[in-house]
């Protein structure tokens, strides 16, 4: 291919959905491009569409297939939508990963937990500090948001400069972390910015957001007046947040425990890095197990519902040997994310039926989000002033308001969704190519693709149930008699006493006493026949298809 060079974007995952980030900038000849990769995260998953899946990754095919063209990967902080996927997929990457020194402490620990190399991990001064990849340069813009080090990324290219803001907000007293610098933003944008990439999950808040500080003051009368033992959850990397609850907690005179294994990650690694330095001493669970309940203050994992985090076993019964009861109270600091709420709202029914006195955020007292809300979107607009504003980090709901928002302020907004490559070259940004994108499962410790049909399966299986036939053939093509059915997952008897396994069986001895011998000497045919007939049963008595594994076993003559 030959042609003028052009500047590229390219989301792979985190446009058009919250989390999954993957984010790919190309420079170079039309299919030459040398290429970046900014962000490489993680979604969850949920019982309703990924039954059994332990964690989604984007799929980043497209850019194995590329491996010579890629550069350099950027992380932008160390939330799982971003960083979580470096330690799967990083085999697929072989590339140097640059990051600023939280971040980086917690990618070398997920590289090394799956036995990959933590040392192709630099750390990354600050802006204006800027790191060449290529026809790239990149720096680190320090930025607020809900868990230390966050960083937009100013990025040179020989078609213009970018920011790409990763997730952010306007907060000039986080408590924890880098506080949002107008005059360092206003200095990034001086040389004119083609382009801003920018967070839009509170695109639809219209009320300017809150700081990080407002929240610390309202923490402490709370658990002053508990009575019994205060548990409370959150984001385990809000790491300002974890903070301000167990200075609160010790104003109080109670101990402090942390549990559930992330949120020890987190504040281990932000103590090595020196950005917790005044965190109150913690005990251990088992210790806790021997302070009196008045004395004791939990902070655990699992705000968003998860089913194996600190808050649902607790709500269930005992976790590490403490156990929650009537007169204790368990705080909420922290929002829920759409599509969380059935989860969190059994574990507060749980604990509500223990006697527990549930606490939420829903007056706004013990919660700031870590987003920007449209009034700072407007505010970084203004203060950038790119030509071109690219919304990102939300759904495509959020990523065509956000578009509109800059259309409205005069700027040219673009909604770019997944697996769409859009030019930056020339007067006007347009769409030059579509990549075809899907989702890689962690299911187990298996990568499998999300036309694979693992899940597919699954979830047929979930639906309609699941019949096993098993069916013996001698060497003369006759079926013999006595075919054996087994059921999982439906109803084992029907009509009010017959058994559903037996009237298939019963079926089956019918249509197969009338099969013909080339019938019955094909697999393929054979197997139609049966599957027809188990779901003409099942459908004509409950309504359902079941799936159907057919045994076919074949007698060789002596």
């Amino acid at each position: 291919m030959s042609g003028r060079d052009r500047l590229i974007y390219l989301p792979l995952g985190g446009a058009g959905e919250i989390g999954m980030n993957a984010y790919v900038y190309g420079y170079g000849k039309p299919g030459k491009e040398r290429l970046i990769l900014v962000d490489i995260g993680i979604a969850f998953p949920d019982m309703a569409s990924t039954p059994g899946v332990d964690i989604i990754l984007a799929d980043i095919s497209w850019l194995s297939e590329r491996l010579d063209q890629l550069e350099a990967v950027f992380i932008t902080h160390g939330h799982e939508d971003h960083v979580g996927g470096i330690g799967h997929l990083y085999p697929q990457l072989q590339k140097p990963v640059h990051a600023r020194k939280f971040t980086a402490n917690l990618a070398r620990r997920k590289l090394q937990e799956k036995g990959q190399d933590p040392s192709v991990v630099e750390t990354a001064a600050p802006y204006p500090a800027m790191i060449e990849a290529g026809p790239f340069k990149v720096g680190f813009l320090p930025v607020s948001h809900s868990i230390p080090e966050s960083n937009a990324l100013v990025i040179d290219t020989p078609g213009g400069r970018i920011i790409h803001t990763g997730d952010f907000k306007i907060d000039r007293t986080p408590v924890v972390g880098e506080p949002f610098d107008d005059a360092l933003w206003a200095e990034a944008a001086k040389p004119g910015i083609r382009a801003l990439v920018c967070d839009s999950t509170n695109v639809f808040s219209k009320h300017p957001g809150r700081s990080e500080a407002e929240v610390a003051p309202n923490l402490k009368p709370l658990v002053a007046a508990a009575k019994g033992m205060f548990v409370a959850t959150t984001f385990a990397s809000n790491v300002a947040r974890l903070q301000s609850l167990a200075i609160a907690g010790e104003a109080a005179g109670r101990s402090i425990c942390l549990m559930g294994r992330a949120m020890r990650r987190m504040t281990e690694a932000a103590r090595e890095e020196g950005i917790l330095t005044d965190f109150p001493k913690t005990i251990s669970p088992e210790d806790a197990a021997n302070v009196p309940r008045e004395s004791l203050m939990l902070i655990v994992t699992g705000s968003q519902g998860e089913r194996r985090a600190a808050s649902a076993q607790l709500s269930r019964g005992k976790y590490f040997g403490m156990e929650l009861k009537e007169g204790d109270t368990f705080l909420f600091s922290s929002k829920t994310i759409p599509g969380n709420e059935k989860e969190v709202a059994h574990i507060m029914n749980n604990l509500s039926e223990m006697g527990v006195d549930v606490v939420t955020d829903d007056d706004g007292l013990y919660h700031v989000s870590g987003h920007a809300n449209r009034p700072d979107l407007e505010t970084v607009h203004a203060i950038t002033d790119p030509q071109i504003v690219i919304p990102m980090h939300g759904e495509h709901r959020h990523l065509r308001e956000h578009a509109k928002v800059a259309d409205a302020l005069g700027r040219v907004g673009v909604v770019v969704p997944n697996g769409t490559m859009l030019e930056l070259s020339g007067n006007a940004p347009k769409v030059v190519d579509h990549v075809e994108i899907g989702r890689v499962y962690l299911d187990g410790s298996a990568l499998v693709g999300q036309f694979d049909g693992v899940v597919r399966d699954r979830i047929r299986m979930a639906l309609n149930g699941h019949v096993v036939v098993a069916v013996m053939v001698d060497d003369d093509n006759q079926i013999l008699e006595d075919t054996w059915v087994d059921i999982r997952g439906l109803p084992e008897v029907v009509r009010g006493s017959a058994p559903l396994a037996e009237m298939m069986e019963e079926h089956l001895a019918g249509k197969l006493a009338r099969v013909d011998t080339r019938t019955a000497g094909d697999d393929e045919k054979l197997e139609d026949l049966i599957v027809k007939g188990i779901r003409k049963v099942a459908q004509d008595e409950i309504g359902k298809r079941p799936e159907v594994t057919v045994l076919i076993t074949r007698l060789a003559a002596e």
